[in-house]
């Protein structure tokens, strides 16, 4: 059971504060009786009709993509330039959860899951996600220790993060380094490693939870399956 103005919200035929002003307007009804309040729940045997419409329930989509390098975090682009989206050979109505910058590569969740999606993407639910950057500049054992404790970012000061040196190239003068976070602040691991001096040249992200990348080439995509899906929301409920 799923409560109705989240099943319109979903349909596409309006936003969630949309629909609920449809209830309250008395245009919503649900098997040929008008709803007037907020909260009812319905199933997916219930008939919902909005101003004598029925709406059509999606089926559930969710995709692992191999973000590649240069294509827009987006649904579309006033510019034209490619998207996620149109990655992805999916009629229905999709996006993607959270984002990743247009220069940077790796796993992302694509889905038409508002409730999904709001799950994998909020803070307090501690999904990892693991990237990996090359960075300019060898890291010191305080500015590792900086790193792992949180530091200031746009005025705020982040969660403790997992953090490992996983190769040094002298010659280069660069560093390969994993850090693990839960957040998905705007441009977030850029500006951790800003906040110590280190430009990053090169990032990905490899996991989300125990998603990794396995057998998907830059550009390819797959469904994620229902136990993958349970196993998330497993993860999200248990912190």
């Amino acid at each position: 059971m799923e409560r109705l103005q989240k099943v319109i919200a979903e349909s596409g035929v309006a936003s969630r504060r949309k629909a609920e002003e449809l209830i309250l307007n008395k245009r919503v009804k649900v098997n040929g009786e008008i709803i007037t309040e907020l909260g009812v729940k319905v199933s997916e045997k219930d008939e919902i009709k909005v101003d004598d419409t029925i709406i059509s329930r999606e089926e559930k989509v969710y995709y692992l993509l191999n973000k590649p390098r240069g294509v827009i975090t987006s649904t579309n682009d006033e510019h034209g330039r490619k998207t996620v989206v149109s990655l992805i050979g999916e009629t229905k109505r999709i996006y993607p959860v959270g984002r990743l910058d247009y220069d940077t590569t790796g796993a992302l969740i694509l889905t038409n899951d508002g409730e999904f999606a709001n799950m994998m993407m909020h803070p307090k639910n501690n999904i990892d996600k693991v990237y990996v950057a090359k960075v300019k500049g060898i890291l010191s054992p305080s500015e590792i220790m900086q790193l792992k404790d949180g530091v200031i970012i746009d005025g705020v000061m982040t969660s403790k993060s997992r953090v490992k040196v996983k190769k040094i190239d002298k010659s280069t003068n660069t560093s390969i380094v994993e850090l693990i976070i839960h957040e998905g602040k705007n441009h977030q691991v850029k500006k951790m490693f800003e906040s110590i001096g280190k430009e990053v040249l090169k990032l990905k992200r490899e996991k989300i939870a125990f998603l990794d990348l396995k057998g998907l080439n830059s550009g390819e995509y797959r469904k994620l399956n229902h136990k993958e899906i349970s196993k998330l929301y497993v993860l999200a409920k248990e912190k």
